[in-house]
């Protein structure tokens, strides 16, 4: 799955490449064959193309195995140079030779002069005086002594490159200039740059952002958190709205407002304004968000953007009505009072699914709630002053249940509670009366009926 961390910072990247005339590049790091399956990169592209980085706009997707032999002709290139040597050490030599568990490697193998073998990594030879300055938009010149950087390995024993050096080598195929990142790969910064300049190439201009957090400022993560864009997608986040929310964290427009057109980030986005602290990954304020998106679009736009949760797709279900059963003018009659009150679109489904289905849901929680001592009564004298009614709308309904309370001392509040439970199987949803209404005087009876002969 896509994590949300990762589609804020390829936000960033498109934004800035958009706004200085440059280009995104897609590279799919598949060199791990373990986490390396086609659907997965397919699920990548489309969660992409959801946020408005669409296929067709882009270079690539490129894929790192691509690359292979670049990898090792840098890694021979190092090691011909005197820039990288090979090493026997296992981490348990390492440690019964300084005594501590948390020092890094102490270059053993520097001058043994080994050759590749099983068992050999090969480590880059970082330099042991200087500095390696970071030119970063967002932190400045981060600095780091060089002799403080243990030499660190670029290749297995099997000849495949590490992480960092195909990275460098990638980056330097494809002509990268600018590369921004989450804030955990700036340890990693000083040790590439070592490897651009030792392979004779300026390094990119870099961008450390900063950490996403949760609510108890741990890092987001896929183990503990909801992270995969994709769920949101599916759960009725409109991509607008993540991409609104996504751009705040560690960022924000001009002014005091949050929720602003696409056209204004676009303009007023400054990496080098991006924040240093961890940002707040708050999924309450993100549905508060998605809910005033939902909540500004038209009707038609609202009705069009529900389709999925009303049929069902590949990764959403289908809703427990019979699909013979839908009636679109009776959804779209009921749709804007659905519009005002969720906050994601899947919520859609159980605020209208009495409506389609030929008995409404049976939720024990709600029954127990609604249907206590004197509901019997309250059903008894509504069906009949309902099957009396002649003006079948919202305002009737309303006016005769009022009526039906006061002759038992009872607010509209206490006595539309078991109807509304009789009616839609819930205590919680839309405007009972204009539900009604939809409902009809022959199915709502029906259902009054039917929620008596239980009590």
């Amino acid at each position: 799955m896509f994590h949300v961390g990762g589609a804020r910072t390829a936000l960033q990247n498109w934004i800035y490449a958009q706004q200085h005339g440059g280009v995104f590049v897609l590279r799919i790091e598949d060199t791990d064959a373990a986490r390396n399956k086609p659907e997965w990169t397919e699920g990548i592209l489309q969660a992409l193309d959801w946020i408005g980085i669409e296929r067709g706009t882009y270079e690539g997707p490129y894929y790192q195995s691509s690359y292979a032999a670049d990898h090792t002709a840098a890694a021979t290139r190092l090691y011909g140079e005197g820039r990288a040597y090979y090493c026997d050490c296992k981490r348990d030599d390492v440690i019964a030779r300084t005594g501590n568990t948390h020092t890094g490697y102490d270059g053993f193998c520097r001058e043994r002069a080994l050759g590749p073998g099983e068992g050999r990594a090969l480590r880059f030879r970082t330099p042991d005086e200087g500095e390696t300055v970071v030119e970063d938009l967002v932190r400045g010149k981060p600095t780091f002594e060089n002799k403080l950087l243990e030499d660190f390995v670029i290749a297995r024993s099997d000849g495949s490159a590490v992480f960092l050096l195909a990275n460098v080598v990638d980056d330097m195929s494809l002509g990268i200039t600018h590369v921004f990142r989450a804030e955990e790969h700036l340890p990693n910064t000083p040790k590439q740059q070592l490897l651009w300049e030792a392979l004779g190439a300026t390094p990119p201009i870099w961008g450390h952002v900063p950490v996403i957090v949760n609510e108890k400022r741990q890092k987001l993560s896929k183990r503990r958190d909801k992270v995969a864009l994709e769920s949101y997608r599916d759960e009725g986040y409109l991509a607008a709205a993540m991409r609104n929310y996504l751009m705040l964290l560690g960022w924000s427009p001009t002014g005091d407002r949050e929720i602003v057109p696409w056209s204004v980030i676009e303009e007023e986005y400054r990496i080098e304004d991006v924040n240093h602290a961890p940002a707040f990954y708050d999924v309450k304020k993100l549905r508060a968000f998605n809910g005033e998106y939902i909540r500004a679009l038209t009707p038609s736009e609202f009705t069009q953007v529900c389709a999925p949760w009303l049929t069902g797709t590949e990764t959403i279900p289908a809703p427990s009505w019979d699909p013979e059963k839908f009636d679109a003018d009776v959804f779209m009659a009921i749709a804007p009072l659905a519009q005002t009150r969720i906050g994601v679109l899947a919520e859609i489904v159980e605020n209208v699914d009495f409506l389609f289905l030929d008995e409404p849901v049976h939720d024990e929680a709600s029954w127990a709630k609604a249907m206590k001592e004197g509901a019997a009564e309250i059903l008894d004298d509504t069906a009949a002053a309902f099957g009396a009614l002649t003006d079948w709308s919202a305002e009737a309904l309303k006016t005769t249940l009022e009526a039906v309370g006061e002759t038992r001392g009872l607010k509209l509040g206490k006595t539309q509670a078991p109807v509304r439970v009789a009616v839609t199987g819930r205590t919680i949803g839309l405007p009972l009366f204009e539900s009604i209404e939809l409902l009809g005087r022959e199915r709502t009876l029906a259902r009054i009926s039917a929620a008596r002969a239980r009590l």
